[in-house]
């Protein structure tokens, strides 16, 4: 069988939950939507079951096949209902639903439901991707109220800039927050991953940790307590082939790597088919047998190309690690130009392995 593989360590999943609801002190809502960011939602809903206050997704389809799998915790569909048919299915599976638009209070008003919704009501702050604006949103409070169709109303705003260290933005939205969601009475739930841990200080019942819960920071420089997180997944393969090349010689796709001297290389079962970015340039960091070697040559679908010229004792079978532990997953991401949340979708094709 192929040899790439992602090891998903649940344990670290837990270890991580458990950093962002000490961070906080508050309660936590874990974010495992889109596959949970490719660990596998159900699988890692499972391992969190018994400590996680609730779990969030994107949409319907995903909460649907954690209900399929027998999670019986509260789970918040974040980006709310696309149709008013969704409704029924909400309020069958007794899920928590994110309200954003005044067509969805429409919506409830006219709906049939055996039980109040539980409400989180989204305020764009300055995001401006969804939510009430900030001189609209009293309003949409005091008519979800009216409908008599809500148990209970959660405030909430996203952040669009908390993963920079160095702008003031944040707090300009929580400024235009705060002066809203002083004046009602209800819980709030602000915190996303870097929100939580550049401003531990931050006053809210609810926090939804993403991105650091698979052990990744989303900051691009070091932050403490980012620096204490667990990567889950380790992305690895085997050796299939080696290759002895004088100087000269170009390798893959575009002869992007040329070598400057007689060279040993090996060829890694490992593509841009099974998540590994195509852009990572020549040079970015792998760990072969527990030391570190580097990437040469284009990426291609399905393989990819490394050095090891000063690795004689590798070859066929040798298990090279792309991310996880000790190559972070993070700097691979920022090589190629893009974020480990993108890294961790496209592992699709690669079958997980899940410890404990």
């Amino acid at each position: 069988m192929r040899p790439a593989q992602a090891i998903i360590d649940l344990k670290a999943l837990c270890y991580n939950y458990q950093l962002a609801r000490s961070i906080s002190g508050s309660k936590a809502i874990a974010v495992i939507k889109a596959d949970a960011y490719g660990h596998g939602a159900v699988q890692c809903a499972k391992a969190l079951e018994k400590e996680a206050n609730a779990f969030a997704v994107a949409c319907i389809e995903e909460a649907l096949e954690l209900r399929e799998a027998g999670i019986l915790n509260p789970i918040l569909l974040l980006e709310g209902f696309f149709e008013e048919s969704e409704l029924a299915l909400i309020d069958k599976f007794d899920l928590w639903v994110v309200i954003h638009s005044h067509w969805q209070i429409a919506a409830i008003e006219k709906a049939s439901l055996s039980k109040p919704l539980n409400i989180f009501l989204k305020m764009d702050s300055g995001m401006h991707r969804v939510g009430f604006f900030p001189e609209h949103y009293k309003a949409a409070y005091q008519k979800l109220l009216t409908t008599n169709k809500v148990a209970k109303i959660t405030l909430m705003t996203h952040f669009a800039r908390s993963d920079e260290l160095d702008t003031d933005y944040t707090k300009q939205q929580l400024t235009t927050f705060q002066q809203i969601s002083k004046t009602l009475n209800a819980e709030t739930c602000l915190c996303n991953s870097p929100t939580l841990l550049a401003y531990p200080e931050l006053a809210t019942d609810w926090v939804r940790p993403g991105i650091m819960l698979y052990g990744s920071s989303p900051f691009n420089q070091p932050q403490s307590p980012a620096d204490q997180l667990t990567p889950v997944m380790t992305l690895q393969s085997k050796i299939i082939a080696t290759r002895e090349l004088p100087m000269g010689e170009p390798i893959g796709y575009g002869g992007r790597f040329i070598t400057n001297k007689p060279m040993r290389i090996g060829i890694v079962a490992m593509g841009y088919a099974d998540g590994y970015p195509r852009h990572a340039p020549n040079d970015t960091p792998v760990l072969l047998e527990g030391k570190k070697t580097r990437l040469i040559g284009r990426v291609s679908m399905d393989m990819l190309t490394i050095d090891l010229t000063d690795h004689p004792n590798a070859g066929v079978g040798s298990q090279v690690e792309l991310w996880g532990k000790n190559i972070l997953a993070s700097d691979i991401a920022k090589l190629a130009d893009t974020i480990s949340y993108q890294l961790f979708c496209n592992v699709k094709r690669v079958p997980r392995l899940f410890t404990y």
